[in-house]
């Protein structure tokens, strides 16, 4: 499958998307996490009001309006550990374009029944699979347009709209923090906010079991993550960064912050407590991220990626 060489995402083309995926996202909001004295100053970009709860559905509605009428009439497919196979199925249902999901195998239940849902039909496969068929763009028997969950050049100007609005809501930020599975939200992150205001540090997050980005930043080149290990982090940290995607992040993304699986869910608790907002595993790395203190005092706007989370196991991670 030939695809198109990697190359920078221009403003155009992101605030050409915004206006795209107006009518079909959330502008959504920007709130200040009260912490207290001795904590970072952190605003918390609530992803996880959209409409499938997960900031995907931006990339998937740009890159689903922009295939041409013979790809959609093929139907679409993606992979996905469940919030960007929610987003091209929400996208194609929309479009009344029918939507294969390959989905790894382990996703959350509530994952899976939301696609179901918005009417894609579903391939449970495991992860060495997925992160295979995503790696050569291929599945046997999927014959279907390929949206491409990360590393898709429509998809990425979709998500960078979510560092417009933040530029909007916080014109003083001085540094952003996004998680990392593929590389599609940092790399979108980064596109939007180092055209606008490239003196703002764009950061990647990773949990520890899965850090490929981090230890590919610090060999300088894209590498696999040995002691990879799959965790209540589902949709994020996999197990290797893809040359294209290092390609894509390494002149966007300042540094990467790798944090343990108990901090994260400290974050999550954190989020509940005081924001009363429930974040998945993923959508809490940022915050974690930024109570490091590896990412300065602030003003630190972190992405709730999603929050997609069975409820029983977030108040089992949240109370353990």
């Amino acid at each position: 499958m030939s695809v198109e060489p990697v190359r920078p995402i221009t403003l155009d083309e992101i605030r050409d998307a915004q206006k795209r995926i107006a009518g079909t996202i959330v502008r959504t909001p920007l709130v200040k996490l009260e912490l207290g004295k001795g904590f970072p100053d952190i605003r918390l970009k609530l992803e996880n009001l959209q409409p499938i709860n997960a900031y995907k559905l931006r990339g998937a509605a740009n890159a689903v309006a922009m295939l041409s009428d013979a790809e959609r009439s093929k139907g679409v497919w993606t992979i996905s550990a469940g919030n960007a196979g929610q987003g091209v199925a929400y996208a194609a249902r929309a479009a009344g374009v029918p939507c294969h999901v390959v989905v790894i195998d382990t996703a959350p239940e509530s994952k899976k029944e939301r696609m179901k849902a918005l009417g894609a039909k579903l391939i449970p496969v495991p992860f060495d699979v997925a992160w295979q068929a995503m790696d050569e763009r291929k599945y046997p028997g999927m014959d279907g347009t390929f949206v491409h969950p990360f590393d898709d050049h429509n998809f990425i100007a979709g998500n960078a709209t979510m560092g417009l609005e933040i530029l909007e809501d916080a014109p003083e930020v001085k540094a952003v923090i996004g998680g990392i599975g593929g590389g599609g939200l940092v790399t979108g992150l980064g596109s939007s906010i180092k055209a606008l205001k490239p003196q703002v540090k764009v950061y990647g997050a990773e949990p520890e079991t899965a850090a490929p980005a981090a230890l590919s930043h610090k060999m300088g080149s894209p590498q696999t993550f040995a002691p990879w290990k799959q965790s209540f982090v589902d949709g994020a940290g996999g197990k290797s960064v893809f040359p294209r995607m290092w390609e894509r992040m390494k002149p966007l993304v300042d540094g990467y912050i790798v944090v343990t699986l108990e901090e994260t869910k400290r974050a999550m608790r954190l989020m509940a407590e005081k924001a009363r907002v429930i974040a998945e595993g993923a959508g809490a790395l940022p915050l974690a991220a930024a109570l490091t203190g590896k990412a300065g005092d602030g003003p630190i706007v972190c992405i709730v990626s999603g929050g997609n989370i069975d409820l029983e196991k977030f108040c089992a991670l949240i109370s353990g």
